[in-house]
């Protein structure tokens, strides 16, 4: 059965981006190491020999992801190939736009009206892989539903001060185990958590 991981690079703070979306220095780890690792055909990064260690397995394993609309519209759906996985799903009350369709018809994404809508379609086709929803508004609607089995947290080194929120709107405590995966990387430190359920 998939298992769905809440992911994003982080500030120390828990913003995942500036309140105008862009994400200042927190990407800086992608570019500073000398180990190329490629998350898919159309993406790929130099990052530190222990970075590429940790993410490497982490992107093979990832089959689905989920995003919402506004990530989607944000990043033009990212040109029609998912930023890991072999497919994504988009939270959205509107169709996907047809000029998009009409450039990246062969695009493997698929729409979803909820986030409970989204992850049943994205565990369905991950079969056994894993689901990576993207931290943020729709990471936390799943969060707080309790959809989330693991977070798995890229933290860099800078305090922004105000933003986007890892977690979205989510409130309430939720215990997680010990972090069982703690990797320092060069302007990077990556955090695994499981969500006790």
């Amino acid at each position: 059965m998939a298992r769905v991981v809440m992911q994003a690079v982080v500030s120390v703070d828990g913003y995942i981006a500036y309140p105008d979306d862009t994400v200042g220095p927190l990407f800086d780890w992608y570019g500073n190491g000398d180990v190329t690792v490629r998350a898919n055909d159309a993406w790929s990064f130099n990052v530190s020999r222990a970075s590429a260690e940790y993410v490497k397995p982490f992107w093979d394993a990832v089959k689905v992801t989920v995003i919402g609309r506004h990530l989607f519209d944000t990043t033009d759906g990212w040109a029609g190939v998912p930023a890991a996985g072999d497919q994504l799903v988009v939270v959205t009350h509107r169709p996907l736009p047809e000029e998009w369709l009409a450039r990246f018809p062969d695009a493997p994404f698929h729409t979803a009206g909820s986030v409970e809508e989204a992850i049943t379609l994205a565990k369905e086709l991950a079969g056994d892989g894993l689901v990576c929803v993207c931290a943020g508004d729709v990471g936390g609607q799943a969060f707080s539903a309790g959809l989330v089995d693991e977070v798995a947290m890229d933290v860099a080194p800078v305090v922004l001060g105000e933003g986007v929120r890892f977690f979205g709107s989510h409130t309430g405590t939720v215990l997680l185990d010990d972090p069982d995966m703690v990797v320092p990387g060069d302007r990077v430190l990556h955090l695994h958590y499981t969500v006790k359920h």
